[in-house]
């Protein structure tokens, strides 16, 4: 434990230190995400565009994660064991990309129907049965979903058959 806790306040000073844009949490065997890493982040958080927390043990993730990193453009969440989002998952108004694939999903976020600059979407490897493929005809900056390795029910894949303004990826079971 103590050496996962290094790694994170190493990488964290890391990028305080050289003024990055991006903060890569990845493999440090977190369970959530660290307060006290906001406290030392603060003077900078403005400035983190991409955080990536993709192959830890992390069950949920925080609202305060969300009210915090304002101006993120990339999150990267995969590998994980999140069930659902938190309703301020929306508030992240410049949120490009979201990847959530290999977690435990068995409901569609709904939320991130909510956030217009979305562009791209991956929930591969999850339980998902349905997904709200009219509700995502309507986000206006959506060019791609990738819903591999879902049991998405069956009207859901005849729904994603049709045509539409962005690229899905799916699977159709034989």
């Amino acid at each position: 434990m103590a050496e996962a806790v290094a790694n994170v306040a190493r990488r964290v000073n890391e990028t305080v230190e050289e003024g990055k844009d991006c903060l890569d949490l990845s493999n440090c065997k977190l369970i959530n995400f660290p307060d006290g890493v906001f406290k030392i982040l603060k003077s900078v958080i403005e400035n983190i565009h991409a955080v990536t927390l993709a192959d830890n043990v992390m069950k949920v993730i925080s609202s305060k994660f969300f009210g915090s990193f304002t101006h993120l453009h990339e999150l990267d969440l995969h590998c994980n064991v999140l069930t659902k989002l938190p309703d301020a998952v929306a508030d992240v108004e410049h949120l490009k990309v979201i990847n959530l694939a290999n977690n435990k999903f068995s409901v569609f976020p709904e939320k991130l129907l909510e956030i217009t600059t979305l562009e791209t979407i991956n929930l591969e490897g999850n339980s998902i049965t349905e997904i709200p493929v009219e509700r995502l005809s309507a986000m206006p900056a959506l060019k791609w979903i990738n819903v591999k390795s879902n049991p998405l029910d069956k009207d859901t894949l005849t729904a994603l058959q049709t045509p539409h303004q962005f690229e899905i990826l799916f699977t159709v079971d034989a």
